[in-house]
């Protein structure tokens, strides 16, 4: 298992590790780095009726286990058993968390990250119903923001990622904000 202070240490150097097709661990810190600006983020009309219908059920950390193992599973997912062991660890600490949201009883999607200071790391997101992660991750940007966080990074701009406003900024520029974000100190929970 990655030591957790190793992990912890790196995530505030600005790095995280992902498993490797060959079984090993290798560290990354992209440049550019992706972000999603909190005061940006952006809702489609779209996703305002889906997130009015009330449709999902949203909850933190209620199955965080399940929601990394379905990230596990999914196409060319780089979460391999030490990645799982190790955040299973930081969940049980207080540092890596969940978003769910369900429909009646059955997950239907979520996502999870890292906490610490003022920066949420966001990890991987997965749906088994349409529109379930993006809701999460609405449920996510408004959590952040009610408690006084000042960093969603993303690691990598995605075009699903790109419709909420995340954006690219150069490593320097991302490790300045990633600084001032860890002089804050946030409650995810």
């Amino acid at each position: 298992m990655i030591p957790i202070p190793v992990l912890l240490a790196a995530y505030r150097n600005g790095l995280f590790p992902m498993g490797m097709p060959w079984g090993g661990i290798e560290w990354f810190s992209p440049d550019p780095r992706g972000i999603i600006p909190l005061d940006r983020f952006h809702v489609s009309r779209r996703l305002t009726r889906v997130l009015r219908s009330q449709r999902f059920d949203v909850t933190v950390n209620r199955a965080f286990g399940e929601v990394i193992a379905t990230c596990a599973g999914l196409e060319d997912s780089w979460i391999n058993d030490e990645i799982i062991e190790a955040y299973a660890e930081l969940h049980r600490l207080g540092y890596a968390h969940s978003i769910e949201t369900w429909e009646g009883a059955e997950l239907a999607g979520g996502l999870y990250g890292v906490a610490l200071g003022g920066a949420f790391f966001g990890e991987s997101m997965f749906h088994r119903a349409t529109d379930a992660s993006k809701v999460a991750l609405s449920a996510l940007v408004t959590r952040l923001k009610a408690r006084g966080y000042a960093l969603l990074d993303t690691q990598w701009v995605t075009p699903h990622l790109a419709r909420f406003g995340a954006l690219e900024i150069p490593r320097e520029e991302y490790l300045a904000l990633l600084g001032e974000s860890q002089r804050l100190h946030c409650r995810f929970v």
